[in-house]
């Protein structure tokens, strides 16, 4: 800890980042298209787990994703009825129903990562001339390290 963690500077940083990453995931989704899919982020995000992990069970995908089982039945209902996943069971245990991705489940998220990919690498050869590439690279570091950080149940307003 560098003591600074409830310094005005490092709250405006905070407020920044915060500010910075909603508006690029925003338009992440924008520009892969995920709004045209009329799934929710939490429909897709089952939809990744069960492309992930698959085949998987309900209950892992309510442990997994943090959700109720009710949310993830809620979920998989959607995503069964746009064909893209399904369920059959267990071939080693009849009693547990097992989720699988369809084809078309695949292909719709390589779909939306590919034009997040394309705007993302577009944007970056656009806007960040090759003297700055270092410096994205150790932002993006700083980023992933963020994005890990364990900071245990520091949940009064210090970290």
């Amino acid at each position: 800890m560098s003591g600074n963690e409830g310094s005005p500077d490092t709250a405006v940083s905070a407020r920044r980042l915060s500010i910075a990453i909603t508006r690029l995931r925003s338009r992440l989704r924008a520009e892969a298209g995920l709004h045209a899919t009329g799934l929710s982020i939490s429909q897709l995000a089952v939809l990744q787990q069960v492309v992930d992990d698959g085949p998987v069970t309900a209950a892992y995908l309510a442990a997994a994703q943090h959700v109720s089982p009710q949310s993830i039945a809620q979920n998989l209902a959607v995503l069964k009825d746009e064909g893209l996943v399904r369920a059959g069971r267990d071939p080693q245990d009849g009693r547990k129903i097992l989720i699988t991705a369809a084809d078309s489940g695949r292909r719709l998220l390589t779909t939306l990562q590919t034009s997040r990919k394309v705007f993302l690498a577009g944007a970056i050869d656009a806007l960040v001339p090759s003297e700055e590439r270092p410096d994205l690279d150790k932002a993006i570091e700083l980023l992933e390290r963020l994005a890990a950080a364990d900071l245990g149940d520091r949940r009064d307003g210090t970290a």
